[in-house]
């Protein structure tokens, strides 16, 4: 079966050309014209801007300032669950991770230790534990929170390509979040590690991490990682970890017997900052 012109498209597209001149242009201050394309943007994408800390479109100097607005105080209250939805969304799967795989679409798996940059042993971290896959829409809030309490341990760039991770892409592009230009945030919490890796697209013109600012770019060849065992970098539960310029993918892992996904949850389902996502698992004690 022949992927649809739109996907073949993408595999002969200069994707990284497009993505550094479509990143300078969202972070240029060109007065009229930025306010021109933010107007157009709202319009497009029918975005609540009454949500936004400042619902001016003129108070944003660039596109990229508009795209990465804050929302104004209340707008996404954090649930008490002990897992929370960490971003606005759409579900694109969830579920286990089974003998180092995780499920992207019907006929399509792809690798843990892959998608975490080849480390091994950090992927069987995850073994038999659970995943969610998280598809920011352009008209979606950007910045990304906390879904549950957490202290940083390591941050890895994995150098890649920018397909689209729109869910037709997801689709029929094998592999596709772990062959994408990705960030992986390891997170010590109460539960085990956790790993929230950013994924890169077509035109997202950077990923940052409210500890480190602008991860990418640089864009270099080899992968880049960062320790933080010397750092105290805690996070709690809701709390901003980062941001996409343009919007993207975030994929959550977690170990084996840790949580139950709510059972509203489902694939294509949108979900909001704050919301429940998960209940710990309740472990039957042995007499």
């Amino acid at each position: 079966m022949f992927a649809p012109l739109a996907i073949q498209q993408q595999y002969l597209l200069p994707k990284k050309l497009l993505t550094v001149l479509m990143g300078r242009l969202a972070s240029a201050r060109l007065g009229s014209v930025t306010q021109w394309a933010i107007r157009k943007f709202i319009a497009a994408y029918r975005v609540k801007m009454e949500e936004a800390a400042d619902p001016r479109p003129e108070a944003y100097a660039t596109f990229n300032d508009f795209f990465t607005r804050a929302l104004k105080p209340g707008a996404r209250p954090i649930s008490e669950a002990p897992f929370v939805c960490p971003v606005d969304a759409a579900i694109s799967q969830f579920g286990p991770v089974e003998n180092d795989q995780i499920f992207q679409a019907k006929g399509h798996s792809y690798s843990t230790r892959a998608l975490l940059g080849g480390d091994a042993r950090l992927a069987s971290a995850f073994d038999h534990g659970h995943f969610a896959t998280l598809y920011l829409a352009p008209k979606d809030y950007h910045r990304i929170h906390m879904p549950c309490d957490g202290r940083l341990a390591r941050m890895i760039h994995v150098p890649g390509d920018l397909f689209s991770v729109n869910p037709l892409t997801a689709r029929h592009v094998p592999g596709l979040f772990a062959r994408n230009e990705r960030v992986v945030c390891v997170f010590d919490c109460a539960h085990g590690p956790m790993a929230m890796v950013l994924v890169g697209a077509t035109i997202v013109g950077s990923m940052a991490t409210v500890w480190h600012g602008v991860v990418n770019p640089p864009r270099p060849r080899e992968p880049r990682e960062w320790h933080y065992a010397e750092r105290d970098i805690t996070l709690a539960k809701g709390a901003e970890m980062g941001r996409f310029q343009l919007g993207s993918t975030v994929i959550l892992l977690f170990p084996k017997n840790v949580l139950t996904f709510v059972p509203d949850w489902a694939p294509t389902v949108p979900v909001r900052l704050g919301e429940p996502m998960a209940t710990v698992i309740q472990h039957t004690a042995i007499v």
